[in-house]
């Protein structure tokens, strides 16, 4: 065996028994220091987006396209034309909107 293998080897086999305590005391301190703060960073963020967005109502514009809105058989709830999850101002039916709403600004 040569002289550089003999060394990898040392060096491996030295790793294989030395303690991994440390390891998960580091990913723990990481947790904690980095990781929650990161997540409410994010959620901060984003409650503070969505309370932007709701303060200024906008519906998208109605654009009757063919190909938009099918309905080859009725929906088995209700009157078989509206989705499971149908929000009146934001999803629009195959005639249009059912609530109208005016947004105050033109441009965001």
């Amino acid at each position: 065996m040569s002289f550089i293998t003999r060394q990898a080897i040392r060096r491996f086999s030295a790793a294989a028994t030395t303690d991994h305590g440390a390891g998960s005391k580091t990913w723990k301190i990481l947790t904690f220091v980095v990781a929650l703060p990161g997540v409410a960073v994010c959620m901060i963020n984003a409650y503070l987006y969505e309370k932007h967005h709701l303060a200024h109502p906008h519906q998208p514009e109605f654009h009757e396209y063919e190909h938009l809105r099918l309905r080859t058989k009725r929906f088995p709830w209700g009157d078989g034309n509206h989705s499971i999850f149908h929000n009146p101002i934001l999803n629009a039916l195959p005639d249009g909107y059912e609530v109208k709403v005016e947004s105050h600004d033109e441009e965001h």
